[in-house]
């Protein structure tokens, strides 16, 4: 029972990343995409494109950051030459352009600056949703590791302007660096201290940790929010190709294979995030197997649990003694030798 679950589960996912990431049945309206220095948003950006011109899917590039038109895109709309008070009018016009039932995707590869800038920060929820429609999806990228710019004392009181996004999006994909998420998980399986990478190191002249910009992959942390309001949390792999996995089970590929998604499966069939977990369950195979929960303790925590000496453990010796009642004197209790001794 518990294997067709997980099979059920995996299966279920997989269709729902593959639907938001084809953007087919208006799955999400709006994608915010959460990225830092460590890992950057850009491959999942480029598949999303990718995938929406073998759909025939217009493509409305929003540039802000970058200087050259990705080779995906359909139209390119140079914000950084037009500047943020053209947004809406330029953004506007591209999409009067197209047929009635012309399916778009628009991609904006910054909020940042319309987060800060003083003609689109006020009125940035409203400003996104007049352009979502049954036929358009927008996917846009946040830097998190940008600081964001002073609240002046009019809106001193308001939200912050990525609480009003995620508030706003109807599904959030944070992407991570798969060597930093290896290295964590080691160090929780230690028990000890998880590293730090990049500026978290708070180190003077550290912008970029080791193993940023994973070069066969990314990690995918997606929360998909229904109708209902009920939410979907997954963890994926993103490969940069169908090798990069190396050897996963055949369930894996097959349920790859009826979703029709070959660069992506859950974290937890990764080769290399499900080596650690098998020798973690090998190394507690003779203390589980009689009972039928998982303590789930670490080598430390176990190591820690067996030189716990219990109080009073000698009065578990011996039966048919009758009851006893154990006390021990402290250092706020009023005792007087003499009392004792009448």
């Amino acid at each position: 029972m518990a294997s067709n679950n997980l099979e059920h589960r995996q299966t279920h996912n997989l269709l729902l990343i593959s639907k938001l990431l084809n953007q087919r049945e208006s799955a999400s309206p709006f994608t915010l995409v959460l990225d830092s220095l460590e890992q950057s948003a850009r491959p999942l950006i480029a598949d999303c494109m990718k995938r929406a011109r073998k759909a025939n899917t217009q493509v409305i590039f929003v540039s802000i950051d970058s200087l050259r038109k990705p080779a995906s895109a359909d139209i390119s709309i140079p914000l950084w030459r037009y500047g943020l008070d053209q947004f809406h009018s330029k953004l506007a016009a591209a999409l009067e352009q197209q047929p009635q039932n012309q399916r778009c995707l628009i991609i904006i590869d910054s909020l940042n600056a319309l987060c800060s800038g003083e003609s689109t920060s006020s009125n940035l929820p409203a400003l996104l949703s007049s352009f979502l429609r049954p036929n358009v999806s927008l996917i846009a990228t946040y830097h998190t590791d940008i600081p964001a710019a002073a609240a002046s004392v009019a809106i001193a009181y308001r939200p912050p302007p990525l609480s009003l996004l995620r508030y706003l999006a109807t599904t959030i994909i944070t992407v991570h660096s798969f060597h930093h998420m290896l290295a964590h998980k080691k160090a929780r399986e230690k028990g000890i201290a998880e590293p730090s990478f990049g500026l978290d190191q708070g180190l003077d002249g550290v912008v970029v940790g080791e193993g940023a910009q994973g070069q066969n992959g990314l990690v995918l942390e997606m929360e998909f929010r229904r109708k209902s309001g009920r939410g979907v949390t997954e963890w994926f792999f993103m490969a940069r190709s169908p090798e990069s996995f190396g050897q996963v089970a055949a369930g894996v590929r097959a349920a790859q294979k009826a979703v029709g998604l070959d660069t992506v499966i859950l974290l937890e069939n990764h080769p290399l995030w499900r080596t650690g977990e098998a020798k973690s369950r090998a190394g507690q195979e003779d203390e589980e197997h009689d009972v039928t929960f998982s303590i789930g303790l670490t080598e430390r925590q176990r190591r820690d649990r067996e030189g716990v000496v219990l109080p009073y453990f000698d009065a578990q010796k011996g039966g048919g003694e009758g009851g006893r009642i154990l006390y021990d004197m402290g250092v706020e209790d009023d005792f007087d030798d003499e009392e004792d001794e009448i």
